[in-house]
């Protein structure tokens, strides 16, 4: 069955209240300058970036404001997929820890599409639905920013093209079932689609595939199809701006509460869900001090942050990418085989890498058969299954709870929904499958 979309699908005429009316600028919020990105000896990769990509999301990352307006039609796709999303209270976790610490989950797993990838993915096909394009090449590590973007794609009548790490793809038959279904063409990285994924493949390299084989191809597609652009779903600094609103309606749940958080965690892969929600936070974090923490929650199997070098490298194996600063263990570091691919990437955001540097954020690494038993843990005590990623962040809150010596309020980011992660589950937890 072909289902043609050709105007985007009407918006609700006016988005809740509730959604927040701005994305917040991180930039200005950093406790120092955000090293601009370099060409390599000889390349020219900065120029071909500015040419396949959005005209709005350059313009996003060129302002100065301390907040960008979300256009209203934006918005009103926000509220119909369920922003704000719920802070909730796990009680049951608490108890179960016996710990005097509150804590509170923001619950991004709850969009449709499972994880918070929807709130970079709405607003740039709204972008590219404006500037008259009409087909979309993105890279996807785990699968939930293809998802997001398939999803996206079809609210604005847009063609998603999506190269998917190819150990990944291979893990999670279900998800790219529904990629397909949401019309998204699929190709596992690395591939012979492209002129990197052909190198790649040459090089006897990398072949699991990985997000930055992925990276590499997609950019490389868009440089051979003039007509196409290239959309990231996370590192750059307007998808972290896009994902602001976690932190921003975060904030405001919060103070409705009366509550006021000692420590904030996300999981970080690329960084946009960590930045979306400590982002709001950071000017308390200038005036707290120590007295507010910023944890970083990593796979030990890509351990970037608490093990990686803060540099210039490529985020691609190829090095078809611009050279930009972050915490990297190089580019030709040989990922292993994980059910954790949306944290599988050797190099990271270079807006984390500065709040790491600067000593604002703190990072701890999780080795993957305790992130699925974290997993197994909430689906038990809170009711629902959070994503591999997730269970990161979800551990590194246990973590603090359980050292809790008084009241303190801990607040982690639910990025995605596990329910289309039940090979890795399965995998990893024998005992499920006997």
């Amino acid at each position: 069955m072909s289902v043609q979309l050709t105007e985007p699908a009407a918006p609700a005429p006016t988005a809740s209240a509730e959604v927040p009316q701005v994305w917040l600028n991180l930039l200005p919020l950093l406790p120092a300058e955000l090293p601009p990105p370099r060409n390599a000896e000889g390349s020219s990769a900065t120029e071909l970036m500015s040419r396949i990509r959005l005209k709005a999301v350059q313009e996003q990352e060129r302002c100065t404001d301390r907040s960008l307006p979300i256009p209203e039609d934006v918005r009103s796709h926000y509220a119909d997929v369920g922003r704000p999303t719920r802070l909730t209270r796990a009680r049951a976790l608490e108890n179960y820890l016996a710990t005097p610490a509150r804590i509170y989950l923001k619950r991004e797993d709850l969009l449709p599409t499972g994880s918070f990838k929807l709130n970079s993915a709405i607003a740039q096909a709204y972008f590219a639905w404006s500037e008259g394009v009409h087909t979309l090449v993105t890279e996807t590590g785990a699968g939930q920013w293809g998802h997001a973007v398939a999803y996206a794609a079809r609210l604005y009548g847009l063609n998603s093209i999506i190269f998917w790490a190819g150990v990944s793809a291979r893990q999670k038959p279900a998800r790219r079932a529904i990629l397909s279904m949401l019309g998204a063409t699929v190709h596992e990285s690395p591939s012979a689609q492209t002129v990197v994924g052909r190198s790649i493949l040459e090089s006897g390299k990398h072949g699991l595939g990985s997000l930055g084989t992925a990276i590499g191809e997609a950019i490389s597609y868009a440089s051979d199809h003039p007509e196409v652009r290239y959309i990231s779903g996370s590192n750059l600094p307007h998808v972290l701006t896009h994902q602001t609103v976690i932190g921003l309606e975060t904030r405001s749940q919060l103070e409705a509460l009366g509550e006021e958080p000692d420590v904030l965690i996300a999981a970080v892969g690329g960084g946009s869900n960590l930045a979306g929600l400590m982002a709001p936070f950071l000017e308390r974090k200038a005036e707290r001090g120590a007295s507010l923490r910023l944890i970083g929650a990593e796979s030990a199997a890509a351990p970037r942050l608490t093990r990686g070098e803060w540099r210039y490298d490529h985020a691609d194996p190829y090095g078809v990418t611009p050279l930009s600063k972050s915490y990297t263990l190089g580019r030709d570091y040989e990922l292993p085989e994980t059910h954790v691919g949306g944290l599988r990437q050797h190099s990271g955001s270079t807006a984390v890498g500065v709040l790491r540097s600067s000593g604002w954020l703190d990072a701890v690494a999780y080795e993957e058969q305790e992130i699925f038993e974290t997993g197994q843990l909430v689906l038990r005590l809170e009711g629902f299954l959070p994503a591999p990623e997730s269970c990161h962040a979800l551990r590194a809150a246990i973590d603090e709870a359980a050292a809790a010596k008084e009241p303190r309020t801990i607040v982690a980011c639910v990025s995605g929904n596990g329910l289309l992660d039940i090979e890795g589950y399965l995998a990893s937890l024998p005992n499920l499958s006997s």
